[in-house]
């Protein structure tokens, strides 16, 4: 379960931002209708979702690749090599491009909370830390400050040996991740959590194992959502299929320039044809497709109660669906989504609360400032949200200057 998510300095993020899913505290006749967009997790609202609203090039997708760097980190930095670059870059202007960039964690795993933290320039890590609250109390795990004269500092008894670790751990891994490929039991737990139940976009359809894995697990579920959806499907055929894929030559084998590959195919039966076959990917529309791959990811985070991060995931569908999307989540027990959109009927506080709504802006000197909806304290929950964003009144909208003579003026160029 996520808690917050910090940071600062990666590409338009300049000062530090924070994505915080602990609920505001409020009795309101709203917050009382929306009861089941929260979890009640030890005492604690904890939200289920949070949409990123605001204009093109305003940094909503830079927030979410912040956060998969920093997934990636965690999972693979322990492979990295001296010569490795970190694939990102800092805010540009005002020196920052000098300055380390920063990343944190605030997620439940086990039902234990933790902290975790790093700081890093494009050529080495400078700090990290992992703090966890085993009494409902912060208390230290590990720290590292390679500036430090000491610079590890570890809580005995926790990870085994973790000197050991240290020694193994370059300025290109963190080491969180080394800790886990050298087997601590606590590392890997954390690693787990982030392979497993922190989940960067939809259902990657050449992981044949995968796909067929939750295909099988949750079709019943996903006809029952199509049939909801109004798509007429009423049942859904897989079966495996083997197509040439391009591969380079080799010395040995200068005449080999394929080779034969796994897929799924996926074929679809209508209610009003029973007898006719469709194949999914060609015959069904863009929104069905993509419905059907958002299900097969979906259906995994709901059931397992797990964390799903995505980019504009209703584009291309039908603004019901997405609210059915919306709905899924909310119904759950303590899955969450976070998302971004351009769909500006989803600013609505009849589905979500004023701090779901948040809002993505670019300032004037090109960084990303992030703030929700319950901010504005004056906006009352029974006034059009919709309206006023596309108003202006909370400035995260683009500015078009569409008048007849400035387009006149752009035709005649």
């Amino acid at each position: 379960m996520l808690l917050r998510i910090e940071l600062e300095n990666f590409f338009s993020i300049k000062n530090r931002i924070c994505l915080d899913f602990i609920a505001a505290k409020s009795n309101s006749a709203q917050a009382r209708d929306l009861a089941y967009n929260v979890i009640d997790w030890n005492g604690t609202k904890v939200l289920k979702s949070i949409g990123l609203f605001g204009p093109n090039a305003s940094g909503k997708s830079n927030i979410l690749k912040a956060i998969t760097f920093c997934c990636g980190m965690i999972l693979e930095s322990h492979l990295h090599n001296e010569g490795v670059i970190f694939n990102f870059m800092p805010f540009k202007f005002d020196g920052y491009d000098k300055k380390p960039s920063e990343f944190l964690i605030d997620f439940v795993c086990g039902g234990i909370e933790y902290e975790y933290s790093f700081a890093l320039t494009r050529n080495e890590v400078i700090r990290e830390s992992l703090y966890y609250y085993p009494k409902g109390k912060r208390a230290k795990i590990f720290t590292r400050d390679e500036g430090s004269d000491k610079v590890y500092t570890f809580t005995a008894g926790i990870i085994l040996k973790p000197n050991d670790v240290a020694v193994n751990t370059s300025r290109k891994n963190l080491f969180l991740s080394r800790a886990s490929s050298m087997n601590r039991d606590l590392a890997q737990r954390l690693y787990r959590y982030f392979l497993k139940t922190f989940l960067l976009g939809m259902v990657d359809l050449n992981n044949v194992s995968a796909v067929e894995e939750n295909f099988n697990a949750y079709k019943k579920v996903i006809l029952k959502a199509l049939a909801i959806c109004d798509t007429d499907i009423t049942d859904i055929r897989v079966r495996h299929e083997q197509i040439p894929a391009p591969l380079m030559p080799s010395a040995g084998n200068p005449d080999l320039n394929f080779r034969m590959v796994d897929i799924l195919r996926f074929q679809t039966i209508h209610k009003r044809s029973p007898e006719v076959v469709f194949d999914l990917d060609v015959e069904e529309s863009n929104g069905t497709r993509k419905l059907f791959q958002i299900l097969l990811r979906l259906l995994d985070v709901v059931r397992n109660k797990k964390s799903l991060i995505m980019d504009e995931f209703d584009v291309g569908l039908h603004t019901r669906l997405a609210d059915f999307i919306l709905d899924l989540i909310h119904a759950s027990e303590s899955s969450q989504l976070l998302f971004t959109s351009h769909n500006t009927n989803l600013i609505d506080m009849k589905r979500l609360r004023k701090d779901q709504i948040v809002f993505v802006n670019k300032q004037e000197d090109g960084s990303t400032e992030v703030y929700s909806l319950y901010d504005y304290k004056d906006f009352r929950e029974n006034m059009d949200a919709e309206k006023g964003y596309i108003q202006g009144r909370f400035d995260a909208v683009p500015f078009i200057d569409s008048t007849v003579m400035n387009l006149k003026s752009l035709m005649e160029e």
